[in-house]
């Protein structure tokens, strides 16, 4: 007899004919439709996980950037007329400009910061206060471009702009005079008195981060420096840069820019731990969900060995009329294998569809849970991100079919060297 090529039609055929057999038959239907669903599901929960996991870290790190300076440059301390350490910037117009010419540097701002009190009729908020010019407030994606935002940023000299869980948090709107109050005021022989002054909101910002949010005023830079009694001085710079990623690799260029008493503070150093525990928690979660589709892939063994035991007729039959034992194995590798391909398709698809459709998703959960579903104050931003990757996809195929083909080889084989005198002998 000559010898088939593997995989031909009739092996297709054969396998096809034990999928769609009734278990009055000999067929075991019934595992086979548990296996695919389990396959679906498992790979659909790790692609929605890997995309969460994504969207989650990609969100935070562009509300981070988009907000925050990506190297924060300051100067050491040294010592003033009055035998008290000083890190205030001087020459801060120069430095900036110096800052600006180092190559992949897009911006470079003066910037006084402060921590003060604001109050408005009688609600009081701990905020921090950004002292910076409106060119460069301009400059900064998340608070110039806020999707949710109030107010005429252009009016930023006459007033203040407030993050929104400022407003929130003192019940304040666009037009509402807030007082800043800083203990930190003019002594007297009485003591320190407070400096109190109100201003005008002008611009109400949303940056995507909850904390920032909650705590950020932004004020016009001289102003700033009138507030907190620091004229001509700034208290750092804020720099940008191309790649947010590679930003290390600029260190020493602005270090040299910035001159001998520079010290740097990166986006990375600021959140590089947070990023780090994201990571590990990424691996972990990976793990987690690997596991499960290996849980998913071993009925599809269940089912081949409970098909290989009531085919065992059959088996010797196909034996006896010239199937070789690859042949054999094929068939059975075939019935595996197009319930693990079947599940991981259903499987792909559902996991994309719940990526791109995950805002109107989470806004039902949210509906049928009564609200409080996401708390941005725990979280950290708005809402529930999730970022479909390619190389998210591929991952996740790779691991179902990789699994679903290695564990169908087992019972295969098995059924391949089945000896058909035993199989033949009490039929």
């Amino acid at each position: 007899m000559a010898a088939t090529p593997p995989f031909s039609k009739f092996e297709w055929m054969i396998a096809w004919r034990y999928l769609r057999a009734r278990r009055a038959e000999g067929g075991v239907s019934v595992m086979t439709w548990i296996s695919l669903i389990g396959i679906t599901l498992a790979v659909f929960a790790l692609i929605a996980t890997l995309a969460v996991r994504s969207g989650f870290r990609t969100e935070l790190v562009d509300a981070t950037l988009g907000s925050n300076a990506h190297v924060t440059v300051y100067q050491s301390a040294e010592m003033d007329d009055r035998g008290r350490l000083d890190r205030k910037i001087k020459d801060y117009e120069a430095m900036a400009a110096r800052l600006r010419a180092v190559e992949g540097v897009t911006r470079a701002a003066p910037l006084i910061k402060g921590q003060v009190m604001a109050n408005l009729r009688q609600r009081n908020a701990g905020v921090e206060v950004f002292g910076i010019s409106l060119e460069n407030l301009k400059t900064i994606p998340r608070i110039a471009n806020s999707e949710t935002s109030s107010g005429d940023i252009a009016r930023f000299t006459e007033g203040v702009a407030i993050g929104s869980g400022v407003a929130r948090e003192i019940g304040a709107t666009v037009g509402d005079r807030i007082k800043l109050i800083s203990p930190n005021g003019v002594k007297t022989a009485f003591g320190t008195s407070p400096r109190v002054k109100s201003y005008e909101i002008v611009y109400i910002f949303s940056s995507g981060r909850y904390q920032i949010d909650l705590t950020r005023v932004y004020l016009p830079f001289a102003e700033a420096q009138s507030y907190f009694n620091v004229e001509g001085v700034a208290n750092e710079i804020e720099v940008m840069v191309q790649d947010p990623e590679e930003v290390d690799k600029l260190a020493l260029d602005l270090i040299r820019a910035g001159g001998e008493r520079t010290l740097l503070w990166t986006w990375q150093d600021a959140t590089g731990a947070f990023l780090r525990a994201l990571k590990i928690e990424d691996n972990v979660m990976f793990i987690i969900m690997s596991i499960l589709v290996l849980v998913a892939a071993m009925n599809i063994v269940s089912g081949l060995i409970m098909l290989v035991k009531n085919k065992g007729r059959d088996i010797g039959i196909l034996r006896t009329m010239g199937l070789t034992e690859g042949a054999v194995l094929r068939v059975f590798f075939i019935c595996g294998a197009f319930t693990g391909l079947i599940g991981t398709f259903f499987g792909v698809v559902l996991g994309c569809l719940f990526a791109i459709y995950i805002d109107g998703i989470f806004s039902f959960v949210n509906y049928v849970a009564g609200g409080g579903v996401w708390d941005p104050s725990v979280r950290g931003i708005y809402h529930l991100p999730a970022e479909l990757r390619l190389a998210d996809v591929i991952k996740a195929i790779s691991l179902s079919l990789g699994l679903s083909f290695v564990v169908t080889i087992f019972p295969a084989r098995r059924a391949a060297r089945m000896n058909p005198v035993e199989a033949l002998r009490y039929e």
